[in-house]
């Protein structure tokens, strides 16, 4: 629980200051070799990365929107917080969308944190923050307490069931705009009572595209931690600290973001993006135990290169969606 000692909020369990993480040192393998062995190294990248556990996989370069490798990059499946991110990306895309924008937390967001068990960025009722506060909120300590209160501002109806309802069709949208002809989704944060809330690999790999072109949207996900100050209920001024659930984050060089998910029926899933010398990969995985271990993988055979990595830890009690 959140731990709020005078004005500050210092939920361990959903938003902290990490401690310094170690950064991981990256070892180029060796450069290309006499003419005569180009061949083989090449057979052996067409061949994709071996070992990669997950159910769902997608590997692109972004920088020239081509693929590298996947493995079931089509076949339908739930992606938990993942969902956060089509939630930032529609209201980032909203016609002149005001970032700035004060948003009042109210009692429903805190109740439905207590009824659906998810995580949460500890917002507290009646203080004020603003819109791009509520996007760190909801992904660096993945918040659903900070998504329904961006549902509820950017949907459009007399209820806040109402507002929610009509964002979630707003997202629906945003996805069919994209080409993501097989995502769907039924909830504004990932957690589905249905089971109609679902994707691809390779939809979510041009959502990253996508969300990846929006500079305010690449400045919160590729931030380890952050905090934010805001006016409290009291009149007083309270800090949120909040610390990013992904630890590709200030331990594989290069990484850049995007957002993690974990659940039940989804398992471990994570969509990320490296960017070294000018060149940005993006990867997903939907359903993987090894998500970080597999990441490494990608990136390294992306890259063309073995890097060591040493995890970053997160502080006990946060988040590890």
């Amino acid at each position: 629980m959140g731990r709020h000692g005078g004005n500050a909020v210092r939920r361990w369990g959903a938003a902290v200051i990490a401690s310094t993480a170690a950064l991981a040192v990256a070892v180029p393998v060796a450069s290309a070799q006499a003419a005569p062995a180009a061949p083989a190294a090449r057979t052996v990248q067409a061949a994709g990365p071996s070992g990669i556990s997950a159910k769902g996989a997608y590997l692109l370069d972004n920088s020239a929107n081509k693929k590298l490798w996947s493995k079931g990059p089509d076949t339908r499946r739930q992606m938990a917080s993942i969902t956060k991110l089509t939630t930032a990306v529609v209201v980032l895309d909203t016609r002149g969308v005001n970032l700035g924008k004060k948003v009042t937390v109210k009692k429903a967001y805190l109740d439905y944190i207590r009824t659906s068990g998810g995580s949460a960025a500890d917002l507290q009722k009646g203080d004020k923050l603003t819109v791009k506060q509520l996007l760190y909120g909801m992904l660096l300590p993945s918040g659903c307490d900070a998504a329904m209160a961006l549902a509820d501002t950017f949907g459009s109806g007399t209820t806040t069931a109402k507002r929610t309802a009509s964002f979630i069709s707003k997202m629906n949208k945003k996805a069919a705009a994209l080409g993501m002809t097989k995502t769907r989704y039924d909830s504004f944060d990932g957690i589905s009572t249905h089971g109609a809330n679902y994707t691809t690999a390779r939809d979510l790999a041009k959502l990253a595209r996508h969300a990846l072109g929006n500079a305010t949207l690449r400045t919160v996900v590729k931030s380890v931690e952050t905090e934010q100050k805001a006016p409290a209920a009291n009149g007083r001024t309270r800090t949120y600290y909040w610390s990013n659930s992904n630890k590709l984050l200030g331990s594989y060089s290069g990484a850049i973001g995007v957002k993690t998910g974990t659940g039940t029926a989804a398992g471990k899933c994570i969509v990320f993006a490296v960017k070294r010398n000018g060149r940005t990969v993006v990867g997903v995985l939907l359903g993987d135990s090894k998500r970080y271990p597999d990441a490494k993988k990608m990136l390294d055979w992306a890259f063309r290169t073995t890097t060591k990595v040493t995890w970053r830890q997160l502080p006990a009690g946060a988040p590890q969606d």
